[in-house]
């Protein structure tokens, strides 16, 4: 996605720059070895909780990267598929898409989990909790969406059939948030900057919020996932692209008002104030602490519960590794 040199994105560049720290340690690209190429294509969709892939483009330049390409997807359900065929090298996504990917085949290989909780159920007063949605309409960006998946095993894990019991809303004309808006559907599970959206507009009754209710928030929302056989073929590249999108999330702690600016220049959203909500509200510094292999487990076993797939035993064996990660975890301690 070509993006126009502006003046504020110049001067956001700048401030990113100083921000990142961008000489890495001292010995670590010798140590690795040259990148075997110089080019990565990302690949995106309209969530703006994707900031620290969005943010990684100066971060990467450093790791010395120089065709930096951002694709995007059809729809949040379509970006595993385009990382499994190959038409993408790497995507921020959440899990539970990865997962089911791994078990349908897909040759994707999931990296390392980066950020924690980014969906809210929005519902009428008269919803109270999950199993009040038996025989409601419920909103999403899509069937197969993340946020659809999410709320599909979550309904499945209390004992409702998210098939048959909930009627999803999926239209793109309208918008599902317009119909919950406009008291056409019952709920509607939101992914940044729609819950921003929707609270600007006066919406505040919230059933769930990912970051915080447990046990959703005790484990990885999104996570690094490329394509296995790049991976494979390109180790020095995979880890120089992993480090600096932990990197920038560190920023998105650290500095949220420059990432907000960043992804506002840099064409990824256009609403400055709901983006910078979004950074203060999502826990972005979690990769160090939590265990992305005890959240790929832990989606496996939901999604097998939920009839949506069927080995989940296998799913870390056949679609994850944690070299990348754990070097990182030890080179970049403070």
């Amino acid at each position: 996605m070509p993006i126009t040199l502006t003046r504020r994105r110049f001067l956001t560049t700048m401030s990113l720059a100083s921000a990142a720290g961008l000489v890495r340690a001292p010995g670590a690209g010798a140590a690795e070895g040259p990148p075997e190429t110089t080019s990565v294509r990302l690949v995106r969709d309209p969530g703006i909780c994707l900031a620290p892939q969005y943010a990684a483009e100066e971060l990467l330049r450093a790791e010395g990267l120089t065709d930096i390409r951002y694709l995007e997807a059809a729809s949040d359900a379509d970006t595993a598929q385009m990382i499994a065929r190959g038409d993408g090298d790497f995507t921020l996504n959440f899990a539970s898409q990865f997962v089911a990917a791994i078990d349908r085949g897909a040759p994707v290989t999931v990296l390392a989990g980066v950020h924690v909780g980014c969906f809210e159920l929005f519902a009428s007063n008269a919803i109270r909790g999950i199993a009040d949605l038996r025989g409601k309409s419920v909103g999403a960006q899509s069937l197969g969406s993340s946020a659809q998946v999410f709320l599909g095993a979550l309904a499945a894990g209390i004992g409702l059939d998210p098939g048959r019991d909930i009627s999803w809303v999926t239209d793109e004309s309208p918008r599902p948030l317009e119909l919950f808006a406009d008291g056409k559907i019952d709920a509607f599970l939101a992914v940044p900057p729609e819950p921003q959206e929707l609270r600007a507009r006066g919406f505040n009754h919230v059933v769930l919020t990912s970051a915080i209710d447990r046990p959703w928030s005790q484990y990885f929302c999104c996570m690094l996932t490329g394509n296995a056989d790049f991976v494979r073929k390109n180790p020095v590249v995979t880890k120089r692209v992993l480090r600096a999108i932990l990197k920038a999330a560190d920023l998105c702690v650290s500095e949220p008002a420059v990432i907000a600016r960043r992804i506002v220049a840099g064409g990824f959203t256009d609403n400055y104030d709901f983006a910078l909500q979004t950074l203060r509200a999502i826990p972005y510094d979690k990769w160090r602490e939590y265990d992305a292999e005890d959240t790929i487990r832990f989606y496996a076993l939901r999604l097998h519960e939920a009839g949506m797939i069927t080995d989940p035993k296998t799913i870390i064996a056949k679609g994850t590794d944690w070299r990348f990660l754990n070097e990182l975890k030890r080179e970049l301690k403070t």
